[in-house]
């Protein structure tokens, strides 16, 4: 029988670090997290037939997150300059298996301006990578983050606030920050169906509110949810270091 949704013992139980050897180490910094509600048949319509949609008060959840990405290194080799660091945004959503109760998240995209790190992801983790241009700019306290996919005319900067560790908290349990934040499973699927699942761990994040200006990106369309009211929910956190575990194959 399927599954029901995870519990709170259930979510907090995938912060452990799982058993068994990292693959790769790497940092996910200033990270601003904005989240929309939508009706869950929507997004379950789009997802793979193992995969359930995860609520919160009865809502479904769209997230462009957009981040810098630093320090990136396979186990057994230091970061590259040039190669190490640089700037990605995912949309994404919030999805349990069925058959096992694992909360993870569903991606359905994710830009970057590495194109190794594009290839790496597609070939290896199977996962909806998109080459782009991307720079970002500092405005006092803020960041401009552009973004424009390859291929596309469409884009919109991204403009929000950055605050010290000293301003943020970690989420409490069964909060709608610790739904939104603390996961630590990604799915994701080849041409043929098959399903995968990778595990991260990392420190739970400190985060805090702030305010995104101009938040209705393109990106949000081209996963097939376009927007048209402001964000639910725009959080921002320092960073996290993580630690990257071996995809596995869903039996």
């Amino acid at each position: 029988m399927p599954k029901p949704p995870p519990s709170l013992q259930q979510r907090q139980q995938e912060q452990i670090a799982p058993a068994g050897s990292p693959v790769m180490f790497q940092r996910w910094s200033k990270l601003a997290f904005a989240h929309w509600t939508v009706d869950p048949e929507l997004v379950q319509a789009s997802l793979p037939e193992r995969l359930a949609v995860d609520t919160f008060d009865g809502q479904a959840w769209i997230g462009l997150v957009p981040f810098f990405m630093e320090r990136i290194r396979p186990r057994f080799l230091p970061a590259a300059p040039g190669l190490s660091w640089f700037l990605e945004m995912n949309v994404r959503t919030y999805v349990y298996d069925r058959e096992t109760g694992r909360p993870g998240v569903w991606f359905y995209s994710l830009d970057c301006n590495q194109p190794l790190a594009v290839m790496i992801a597609r070939k290896f983790f199977h996962l909806p990578y998109f080459r782009a241009r991307m720079n970002h700019r500092r405005i006092g306290e803020k960041i401009e983050y552009h973004c424009q996919r390859s291929g596309s005319s469409a884009s919109t900067p991204l403009t929000y606030e950055t605050k010290s560790a000293a301003e943020c908290r970690n989420a409490a349990p069964g909060s709608l920050e610790f739904f939104l934040l603390e996961r630590y499973l990604l799915f994701s699927s080849r041409p043929n169906g098959q399903l995968y699942v990778g595990q991260v761990n990392h420190p739970p994040y400190q985060f805090t509110e702030i305010e995104m200006q101009r938040p209705l990106h393109p990106a949000l369309e081209q996963a097939g949810f376009p927007q048209s009211k402001s964000p639910s929910s725009v959080l921002f956190s320092p960073g996290v270091d993580v630690s990257v575990y071996p995809l596995e194959r869903c039996n």
